[in-house]
């Protein structure tokens, strides 16, 4: 798999940009605030449908433009493919365009362009809280898997709406009369996303060991336990069971979601705890330690997409490496040798043998 060519108008700082890269290593190099990051960000948008940085699309557009452009050749499923994404000022919906044909929603795209990206902001994720370890989930399986892609956007849409009930039943008490339908498509489309979760956290954990043993020279072993609505002993129980258990977990919390006004059972909270030796990292381990965890799992995400694809996902790295030392940042580079990669850097100091160097400067490669 590897993108070709990459076309963007109007897209954050670029005005209009027609590149090409190679299929292995793209150096993307130039000072802060040049448009590196956004490039990225361009491919990993083409790749997910979602921005890894702009709460809003609307920030995706260059000032003042009332539309943005992001295309793509690339070579994926055996063959020349083309993907095309306009976005629109505004509460103009987007369009996602898959060789020519227009698509319904970002399912339509998935896995056409696989990608892992890893930016200085994942090197702190296993200490942070919850949800930027639930978009590490997401961001992975809803390429590995276009229907958890479709579930979790229902799942959201329902989230949204239901939370709208809860925050002004005081003011329209007939709202409450559409929650038991909420609930019950809540608990049939989320027990879909924990058995989702349940399994590829399975595969990561196993994955991510193989490499953190590697890299630990023996002496840590990181093991990942995934963490659910709290009734659910077992995620891996048939759907039928966990929507059993996700009504049941609802129930008990009716009362309290009335009166705090928040929707309080789900898997819109659920998480995962990473350890080390049996110890959890946000509680115990150090910063080095917890950069070579994290590494592990982000070789692990591409490892597994590989294998599930038979395809290596393009690997997305914005200025990691500066944050490494040279241990970390040799043990990276030693597992670059397949497979398309875009780094981002400032100066190439020591990376410049590994590929093309394309040099950023004002919204524009030169």
């Amino acid at each position: 798999m590897r993108i070709d060519r990459l076309y963007l108008r109007n897209f954050r700082n670029y005005t209009e940009m027609n590149t090409e890269f190679v299929p292995g290593v793209n150096l993307l190099v130039g000072d802060n605030a040049n448009g590196k990051t956004n490039l990225l960000e361009a491919i990993f948008y083409l790749s997910t449908a979602k921005a890894f940085r702009a709460k809003h699309e609307n920030e995706l557009l260059l000032f003042g433009s009332e539309f943005a452009e992001l295309s793509a050749k690339v070579f994926s499923q055996e063959r020349e493919q083309e993907l095309k994404v306009l976005l629109f000022e505004g509460r103009r919906p987007r369009q996602l365009w898959l060789n020519g044909v227009k698509q319904k929603t970002a399912a339509g795209i998935a896995g056409v362009l696989t990608s892992v990206l890893f930016c200085p902001e994942d090197l702190s994720v296993l200490k942070k809280g919850a949800a930027p370890r639930r978009r590490l989930l997401d961001n992975v399986i809803m390429q590995l898997r276009p229907n958890y892609a479709a579930a979790l956007s229902e799942y959201n849409r329902l989230l949204d709406q239901k939370s709208a009930v809860l925050k002004d039943w005081r003011d329209n008490p007939s709202l409450l009369e559409v929650l038991p339908e909420y609930n019950t498509r809540m608990a049939q489309v989320g027990a879909l996303i924990i058995s989702y979760r349940a399994r590829f956290l399975k595969a990561l954990e196993e994955c991510a060991a193989e490499f953190h043993t590697e890299f630990s020279g023996g002496t840590e072993q990181l093991t990942i336990k995934y963490k659910t609505v709290s009734n659910i002993d077992d995620p891996f129980a048939p759907p039928d069971i966990l929507r059993q258990k996700l009504a049941e977990h609802q129930a008990m919390h009716e009362r309290a979601e009335l009166d705090s006004a928040q929707c309080l059972s789900g898997p819109h909270k659920d998480d995962f705890e990473a350890a080390l030796n049996g110890l959890p990292i946000n509680l115990y381990a150090s910063q080095g330690q917890t950069r070579t965890a994290t590494i592990s799992i982000k070789l692990a995400e591409r490892e597994l997409m590989k294998r599930d694809s038979g395809e290596e996902p393009i690997l997305l790295l914005d200025d990691v490496l500066s944050e490494l030392d040279a241990g970390r940042q040799d043990f990276v580079l030693n597992k670059l040798k397949s497979g398309q990669v875009f780094i981002t850097c400032c100066e190439t100091d020591r990376l410049t043998e590994l590929g093309q160097v394309l040099r950023v400067e004002k919204g524009a490669i030169l």
